[in-house]
């Protein structure tokens, strides 16, 4: 038999680290979008103050809601990328290399008392940011007396985008993993 050139551990550790760039690049992603949000949210409401024009905040639901459900998408690919290595990969390369566990770090940072509270918060935060404000400024919109029927309808329909996104925010932050997850979009 001849010996081979590339080692099934060594091709499981090229995937890991390959997943896990992938994983860091998500993370980072992710994370600028919530400053990225606030930037906009910024912009749209000092112009409309400045404009004295409410009807320039019916541009944030469309924004926070694509900007949302791209954190969305994100965060839950960097959940999977976790839960492959730590239900897959990891138990592949610990049978491989005759050990208990691979990579007990995936799960290890899981495990501890706070992990609820951390998933409760940041969901509150992502709802703040994407949902909540977003509908804000539809109700300034609604209340300022500047509300026209075509603009109404329209932002009746953002609102409705906005709760939506609420609903799939909420649904996706189960703390122990009890929802599917958004659908596969890469």
């Amino acid at each position: 038999m001849a010996e081979r050139d590339v080692t099934v551990g060594q091709l499981l550790l090229a995937e890991y680290q390959s997943v896990k760039d992938e994983q860091k690049a998500r993370i980072g992603f992710r994370d600028n979008l919530l400053y990225v949000t606030l930037a906009v949210v910024a912009a749209v409401v000092a112009a409309a103050a400045q404009a004295r024009q409410t009807p320039m905040l019916l541009a944030l639901p469309p924004v926070c809601v694509v900007l949302g459900w791209t954190y969305l998408v994100n965060d839950e690919k960097i959940s999977a990328i976790g839960a492959y290595v730590r239900g897959d990969l990891g138990p592949r390369l610990a049978e491989l290399a005759d050990i208990e566990a691979a990579f007990r770090w995936e799960s290890a940072h899981r495990g501890d008392a706070r992990r609820a509270s951390r998933k409760v918060i940041q969901c509150g935060v992502d709802l703040l940011a994407f949902c909540v404000v977003p509908f804000a400024g539809l109700i300034v919109y609604w209340a300022s007396g500047q509300v026209a029927p075509g603009l109404l309808v329209l932002s009746v329909v953002e609102g409705g985008a906005a709760v939506g996104l609420g609903v799939q925010v909420v649904s996706y932050a189960q703390p122990f993993g009890a929802a599917a997850g958004p659908p596969d979009v890469s």
